[in-house]
């Protein structure tokens, strides 16, 4: 499982064990996240203020957003999960840093503009939600690529019920993902649902056992990261983009992305080795 590639809280500078995937370049010092490499090509992010739930504020989101940085930055990653505990994956944000702000004091510094930093990763992000995923940590899941969740988790947007709506994405996500009515439904009751109401919603792709649930997310991981690195960040990039416009113009700019791939050392290694009938070898270039 996991806690075998988890850096020590206790001695973050200086551990004696490498693990066999883990990066070549030293990992930062966290005092609210966990970083690691789970799996060859695979990045993990693992939310750790246990005593809070995960509950998410600036120090965490800062740091949260510098581990993303660089492992987007890292040649040997190809893909990241997201993760929390089992009890939760974080339980929404940090009701103590926000109830005493005045509307200057969060329209001025723009406050959690930068929760979704996420979202400007190349790379595939994939989440891996157990227990609870409310208020900003369910729209830090939704800011994935791809939502596995566990049997017990459990999803909502509770901000109405403390005079406030969903500021970093809710509103707009959870309404694109599972529809007008039931996201009305949810954001202005201040409803949760389960991971199988998430799953028949389409918001979450497959719902696992609590105990395998980070295990199989880092597989699927591991198997976008074995493909052709610049393949799979077009791909990703046309999905995106489709989203924000419509169908034509989804369809001209898939088609310029098809196009430009045959300009890669990738492109001409996959094909050659479906011909030859082998695995291909793919270099990123």
């Amino acid at each position: 499982m996991l806690l075998r590639f988890q850096i020590s809280r206790i001695a973050p500078r200086a551990f004696a064990f490498k693990p066999a995937y883990f990066s070549t370049s030293a990992p930062a010092a966290y005092d609210h996240i966990l970083v690691s490499n789970p799996a060859a090509g695979v990045g993990q992010v693992t939310l750790n203020r246990p005593k809070a739930l995960n509950a998410l504020f600036t120090p965490l989101i800062v740091e949260l957003n510098d581990a993303m940085k660089k492992f987007d930055a890292d040649p040997e990653v190809g893909a990241i999960v997201i993760t929390g505990s089992e009890r939760a994956f974080a339980a929404g944000a940090d009701i103590k840093e926000m109830k005493d702000k005045s509307y200057a004091d969060v329209y001025g510094e723009q406050f959690i503009q930068s929760w979704s930093e996420a979202t400007k990763v190349k790379k595939p992000v994939l989440a891996a939600v157990n227990g609870y995923a409310l208020g900003g940590g369910c729209e830090l899941a939704m800011m994935a690529d791809i939502i596995y969740a566990g049997e017990k988790a459990v999803f909502g947007q509770p901000e109405i019920k403390l005079g406030i709506i969903p500021g970093a994405g809710g509103t707009q996500r959870l309404t694109r993902a599972i529809g007008k009515a039931r996201a009305m439904e949810y954001i202005l009751t201040g409803k949760n649902f389960t991971a199988q109401q998430a799953l028949e919603f389409g918001l979450v792709a497959a719902v696992f056992p609590p105990e395998k649930l980070v295990d199989e997310t880092v597989k699927t991981a591991g198997e976008i990261a074995a493909n052709g690195r610049l393949a799979v960040q077009a791909a990703k990039e046309a999905i995106n983009y489709g989203l924000q416009v419509g169908l034509e113009d989804g369809l001209v700019y898939e088609r310029r992305l098809f196009h430009g791939l045959f300009a890669t050392e990738d492109q001409k290694e996959g094909m050659a080795a479906f011909v030859e009938k082998r695995k291909a070898v793919f270099k990123g270039k």
